[in-house]
């Protein structure tokens, strides 16, 4: 599927196949699609936590508002991200570049984050909803459905996949196969009263 008819068609499909699986392999080749996704200062902030464990799933399910998908769909991702990633790797991700790059870049990053935790915070949302979108975009372009979801206790989640206190979590992600045609799209804002030329 080319990338246009991925973005036209990708939809928050809720009901899935329980009985479709994804290999490791379909799974990890999604994950590192995924992670062509851009991040600011090359920060690489995000951690994609793949649920696979049936137990910890329908945990999840239980802190979900029972969501079926979290258990029905063949795979289940957890966006996190880690908010001190400038003050620990901002030289790691810029390895390779010259000196003068890397020295500019480690300067420029400390002074954009250092005491700004609203900031950093900020920072790792956007780097996790980018992450996010090119993973269900990635599905779609393999035929499978996808459901961005925030309806869970974020705390309980976090519990369950033991995140580190320097993480927070994004949303989530599941990836299978509909068993339902998506509904027709409903309720779409005009162009021109969402898209806006120069000032509003």
């Amino acid at each position: 599927m080319n990338t246009v008819d991925a973005i036209r068609t990708r939809r928050a499909v809720k009901v899935y196949d329980p009985t479709f699986p994804l290999s490791r392999e379909e799974k990890d080749e999604l994950l590192q699609l995924a992670l062509f996704a851009p991040s600011a200062f090359n920060l690489q902030h995000v951690r994609l936590v793949e649920v696979s464990d049936p137990a910890l799933r329908a945990q999840i399910r239980e802190v979900g508002w029972n969501q079926a998908q979290m258990t029905d769909a063949s795979m289940l991702v957890v966006v996190c991200a880690k908010l001190d990633s400038w003050s620990q790797n901002a030289r790691r991700v810029w390895e390779g570049a010259p000196a003068e790059v890397q020295d500019y870049m480690a300067g420029a990053i400390d002074a954009y984050y250092r005491d700004k935790p609203q900031v950093q915070r900020d920072e790792t949302m956007r780097s996790c909803g980018l992450m996010a979108q090119t993973l269900m975009l990635a599905a779609r372009a393999k035929g499978l459905e996808s459901c961005p979801m925030d309806g869970f206790d974020f705390d309980a989640v976090a519990r369950l996949i033991e995140l580190p206190e320097n993480h927070v979590i994004g949303l989530m992600v599941a990836i299978g196969r509909g068993t339902v045609e998506p509904k027709p799209r409903v309720g779409k804002l005009p162009f021109d009263e969402v898209v806006i030329r120069d000032r509003f």
